[in-house]
């Protein structure tokens, strides 16, 4: 990793995470790792498979699609009383291709890339991209999971 994760309690209705990455394959597992602890240790409605799934979705397209330098591609995971809604922040200002307009042609399916923006756009409540002063950040939401949908 390349730094620490922060905890941080804004409220009593809310919680956040943020953490550095490292500029490689090694970055997703630490960011999946990250997203199941934050919902779990609060006992959090949100759906973790999918949350993990989307995460590591986000952060492998950092990775792949930034260049390595100074800047360290972070992870934002807030809890929400209605949801949660994880980020992704990259060094590159530039936004991802297809994220919030679908493409006009459906991945191939026998191509192994392709497919990632169309899970976090399927998959997602929501889900966007937002310049930051040092690049950009991708994001999506997941509403909470009613009791009675969860598995024990």
């Amino acid at each position: 990793m390349n730094g620490p994760a922060l905890y941080e309690r804004p409220s009593a209705s809310a919680a956040s995470w943020r953490i550095a990455l490292p500029h490689s394959a090694a970055a997703v597992p630490v960011a999946r790792a990250l997203v199941r602890t934050a919902l779990a240790e609060l006992a959090h409605g949100a759906d973790c498979d999918t949350a993990e799934l989307l995460t590591a979705e986000l952060v492998a397209n950092a990775v792949e699609h930034t260049a390595v330098g100074d800047c360290p591609i972070e992870l934002v995971v807030q809890l929400l009383p209605g949801g949660c809604q994880v980020e992704v922040h990259d060094p590159d200002p530039a936004p991802p291709f297809d994220l919030t307009w679908p493409g006009t042609q459906a991945p191939d399916p026998w191509q192994e890339h392709g497919r990632g923006l169309l899970l976090i756009r399927a998959l997602s409540s929501s889900c966007g991209h937002r310049p930051t002063t040092s690049g950009k950040a991708v994001w999506f939401r997941l509403p909470v999971v009613p009791q009675q949908r969860r598995s024990a």
